[in-house]
């Protein structure tokens, strides 16, 4: 049964603060009375049944830290910041399972960059919660045995968002690291380098930062001779647009194509737009199926405005 969690005052305004942006009923809540020592993502979910937003932790080692990290996302959705979709299928469940889990993970790593300090701010983040979050990390995966196997792609996952987490203080906890995680250490590095090179502080900055790292991901994955994922082409982000792009034709702002890969939900051949400036996949939709008939449509859209072609479709998009 769920029970209701006493939050520090910093946490508990953050709930007053979701409350305020979402139509409804917002609450934390504790749902097991596991108390393991060490801190992971997977110990905290959101929930919604109407109306109601509940989240719910399923460990009590960290309560506050859990529930403002939650907060912190929700608000992050919430306030406007792009958001990733998997629209797409490859045919292969389980592929198109681990793509979606690496995707929503690189995603929310680069989310982090706004959700870590925030909670630092309210200082939830403090000596003891790192440890038990390198813990975690050492709870999820298993120390590499000197050379690349099938298990680094989650290896350099984990570490980097530890990375990103540890910031400035990484270098307190790197001897753990470069231990257990030589390879992996040493890969998240260069992207935490990349990702920093300009800050996450704006929803435009965050979704450049998401396309950068999908696409420095796979380069990291060629190097160690694993298959790319392609998370450019397979995950959907939200687009950002200015004024000026949002009266622009569709085929000056956009690359249309009828993919090989399926719309997940009716599984026929899907339409994907990729933004020209940065090559990353911004529109999924259906349309007529063969090649003749493929290319007139996409003249058709080209024609269009990408407010008037985003609207029909329903596609969520954000200005800046």
């Amino acid at each position: 049964m769920a029970n209701d969690v006493e939050l520090k005052p910093a946490v508990q305004d953050l709930l007053n603060t979701v409350a305020r942006f979402f139509d409804g009923d917002v609450q934390v809540q504790i749902i097991g009375d596991l108390k393991s020592g060490y801190l992971r993502h997977d110990q905290v979910q959101t929930m919604q049944d109407g109306q109601h937003l509940f989240v719910q932790l399923s460990d009590v080692t960290d309560p506050d830290f859990l529930a403002s990290h939650e907060l912190v996302h929700i608000l992050m959705t919430l306030r406007g910041f792009p958001q990733v979709y998997f629209p797409l299928t490859t045919g292969d469940d389980q592929l198109d399972e681990q793509l979606r889990y690496v995707g929503t993970d690189l995603f929310d790593t680069v989310s982090h960059f706004v959700v870590y300090p925030e909670q630092r701010k309210h200082g939830l983040i403090d000596e003891t919660v790192e440890a038990e979050v390198v813990k975690g990390v050492r709870q999820t995966i298993a120390p590499e045995q000197g050379q690349v196997d099938p298990e680094m792609i989650t290896r350099l996952v984990t570490v980097l968002d530890a990375r990103v987490f540890l910031g400035d203080h990484f270098d307190h906890y790197r001897y753990l690291f470069e231990h257990d995680f030589p390879l992996a250490t040493q890969a998240a590095d260069q992207l935490y380098q990349l990702l920093t090179a300009k800050p996450t502080n704006s929803p435009f900055a965050l979704r450049r930062n998401v396309v950068k790292l999908f696409r420095a991901f796979d380069r990291q994955l060629e190097d160690w001779k694993l298959p790319a994922l392609h998370l450019n082409d397979f995950a959907m982000l939200t687009s950002v647009f200015s004024k000026r792009q949002l009266g622009l034709q569709v085929k000056q702002v956009f690359k249309l194509y009828y993919s090989e890969l399926r719309n997940r939900e009716t599984g026929q051949r899907a339409y994907v737009g990729f933004t020209i400036s940065d090559d990353q996949n911004s529109v999924v939709l259906d349309g007529p199926v063969g090649e003749k008939v493929s290319a007139d449509y996409i003249q058709e859209l080209y024609q269009k405005t990408v407010q008037e072609l985003f609207n029909e479709l329903h596609i969520p998009y954000l200005e800046r």
